[in-house]
């Protein structure tokens, strides 16, 4: 009972670790979930290649499926035996017949014989009627007289020639010369005009009733065109592949991919996947914590790093089980993209293998995937290498097409076919798809509060709305900020770390200073301090509250929470020693509390908010020196660094000694050229 106590202590205390594992094993989850549950074809082959592996039995039986260029020959072939379909439309012939002999009860004033003129009318118009007067169509134009094509009338069908039809200017000519041979007694004139007047388009081209019968046609090739039965040799090892064996091979894998699989067989091949997906996040956790300590310490980030992951993966794995073919649509370049923005290129591009690993598992050709993504990785990472470029996505977008091209160019030379422009069109569409990484990081931005390098530049421009409130009210902090920022840089890039975080958080540590400006000695202009009419506690209480409230103008800017840490830590956990000390004079008698002058904190967790409260404490100290000389400035550091330092504010840093002196020398050498000191030369 005692054991299990201990292990749920164990648990309760190590919570951290917990969530952070808790989160590996729910993209597990999601990944497997996601997943298509279709066997693997595990071998890799070309046209006209020597067979590399053993010799390939038949698993099971399976049909031999058609390529791609068969049947679309035969499609083609099949799709142009399907004559053209005409309907006739009888109500139209009636309609007109009755308007005809209406027309004639009413012109009529002859004296011939009425009936006899009357049925000539009729036998005449019905003749042509009868025969057809075809109706102009884009689609028939181009038809030859000879042509064969179909016709409906009263629901039957049959063949006849498109030639057999009248056009309007036909049946125009045919009455014209029928009337010259017809009998005298006949009013040639009169018959004329209602013939020409009451002939009417009754043969009609219909394009959905002829598509249905290319598709009815279409639908009844058959997609195979034989059959492999169980245990026969499909070729053997070292054996040319022919397009027969290709054909047979293609078809095999086909059938490994949609064929329904048994309880047992879909359930080992979950236990595969769950086993590998979950070796590969593992093996990404191990890289993580190993070289990228940093990042792999907070929650955040590990989440951060696994939607980024899920984002590029999940969309693949839908595109594989439901459209295979359309698999290098996917972006998956995006992942780089996005993980060298957030944190670094050596975390994008190892993040980005591990993914492709991923996505590899359930591709077709996994060779040749692999191949291309590695490549357009390694082009994503170099081109993503000037973090500064406002233009570097349109640049990436065009190295990943460029990486893509040539790797797809080259495996489609190897196995002697033909470049498809279907395929090339999907990769320029990839490459456009890579420019979504802006927005979706913008997005993940205020979702995760995580700052992007373009970020970071865009707080730093000094005209950003806090930085103009912070020169207008308080200028002499907001001189003191860039003093600050420029320090940090310059220490950071010599210890290794964020300079460009640091130097945004430093520009904003001290916003808090505009709600009391005047409370401060960098803008006081002269002797009077307002510090003059109060107690030390209430002055000590208006400094520490310059932190609170830069937090909360932070929080209503929308400022990153990774550069309201510069706030809330940049004075740590320590004493306001003015004040209290003041205080400790005033009353010698008495024990004073040293909470109301404490700052509430947290000390510096990072090596960049470290170096901001050392920068910050220097750069503020170093305008008391009357006439600085190297050695004031030297013993100026190292009080101030020792003080720090016995105080426990780097204790949650990754701060060595060796970066601490580090920064002692670069702070000394920045401070004496700001104040123009000479090192002083021995004597001889």
């Amino acid at each position: 009972m005692s054991k299990i106590k201990d292990f749920l202590n164990r648990i309760r205390h190590s919570y951290y670790v917990v969530a952070k594992v808790i989160a590996f094993l729910v993209a597990i989850v999601l990944v497997c979930w996601q997943m298509p549950r279709t066997g693997k074809f595990k071998y890799e082959y070309q046209l006209s290649k020597p067979w590399q592996h053993e010799t390939l039995y038949a698993p099971f039986d399976f049909p031999i499926y058609k390529d791609d260029e068969t049947l679309n020959a035969e499609t083609e072939a099949i799709a142009a035996k399907v004559k053209p379909i005409f309907v006739f439309n009888d109500e139209e012939m009636t309609a007109a017949r009755n308007a005809l002999f209406n027309a004639f009860e009413a012109r009529w004033s002859g004296n011939s014989d009425k009936e006899y003129n009357l049925d000539e009318l009729f036998i005449l118009y019905d003749s042509i009627e009868d025969q057809g007067i075809v109706a102009y169509d884009n689609a028939t134009s181009n038809l030859a007289p000879e042509t064969e094509v179909s016709v409906i009338r009263n629901k039957v069908m049959r063949t006849v020639r498109y030639g057999d039809f009248y056009s309007m200017s036909e049946a125009t000519e045919a009455v014209a010369k029928a009337l010259e041979n017809i009998d005298k007694q006949i009013d040639t004139k009169l018959l004329s005009e209602l013939l020409n007047g009451a002939l009417r388009q009754n043969v009609f081209y219909n394009a959905e009733i002829t598509k249905l019968e290319k598709e009815k046609a279409v639908s009844a090739i058959s997609l195979t065109y034989g059959m492999v039965q169980k245990d026969e040799i499909i070729v053997s090892e070292g054996e040319i592949i022919s397009p027969h064996t290709y054909d047979i091979l293609n078809s095999l894998q086909h059938e490994y991919t949609s064929r329904s699989m048994s309880s047992d067989e879909s359930l080992r091949v979950l236990l595969s996947q769950l086993f590998l997906v979950a070796l590969i996040f593992t093996l990404m956790g191990l890289y993580g914590n190993k070289l990228h300590k940093k990042v792999f310490s907070e929650l955040k980030n590990i989440v951060l790093l696994l939607t980024l992951m899920l984002i590029v993966i999940i969309p693949s794995y839908v595109l594989v089980k439901f459209e295979p073919g359309l698999v290098y649509l996917m972006p998956v370049c995006l992942l780089a993209i996005m993980v060298s923005s957030f944190f670094n290129l050596r975390l994008a591009f190892s993040t980005q293998v591990f993914a492709v690993m991923l996505i590899s598992l359930v591709v077709p050709n996994p060779f040749q995937f692999i191949f291309m993504q590695l490549v357009a990785t390694v082009l994503t990472v170099f081109s993503m290498s000037n973090q500064r470029a406002h233009h570097r996505f349109i640049q990436t977008a065009l190295f990943v097409f460029v990486g893509y091209l040539l790797v797809y160019a080259a495996f489609t030379f190897l196995s002697t076919s033909e470049i498809d422009w279907w395929d090339v069109f999907l990769l320029v569409l990839n490459a456009l798809f890579t420019l979504l990484a802006q927005p979706l990081i913008l997005m993940l931005e205020r979702i995760f509060g995580v700052p992007t390098s373009l970020s970071l530049l865009e707080l730093s421009n000094t005209n950003s709305p806090l930085l103009r409130q912070l020169a207008a009210t308080a200028p002499g902090t907001f001189q003191h900020s860039i003093q600050v920022a420029n320090l940090c840089e310059e220490v950071l890039f010599e210890i290794g770390g964020d300079s460009q975080l640091a130097r945004t958080g430093a520009l904003y540590h001290d916003i808090g200073k505009t709600k009391n400006p005047m409370y401060f000695t960098e803008n006081q202009h002269g002797a009077y301090s307002p510090h003059n009419g109060l107690s030390n506690k209430e002055s000590a209480e208006i400094i520490i509250s310059h932190v609170t409230d830069g937090i909360e103008l932070a929080h209503k800017a929308h400022v990153p929470e990774r550069i309201i840490d510069f706030i809330r830590t940049h004075h740590g956990t320590r004493r306001t020693d003015y004040f209290f000390i003041n205080e400790q004079k005033a009353h010698p008698d008495e024990v004073i509390d040293p909470a109301p002058f404490t700052y509430h904190g947290p000390a510096p967790f990072s090596r960049e908010t470290a170096v901001l409260m050392m920068a910050d404490s220097i750069e503020a100290a170093s305008h008391s020196l009357k006439e600085p000389d190297e050695k004031k400035i030297s013993d100026l550091v190292d009080n101030i660094i020792n003080k720090q330092m016995e105080a426990g504010q780097f204790l949650n840093t990754d701060l060595t000694l060796r970066d601490i002196e580090t920064c002692r020398k670069v702070l000394k050498k920045k401070l004496m050229s700001i104040y123009h000191v000479r090192i002083a030369y021995p004597e001889k």
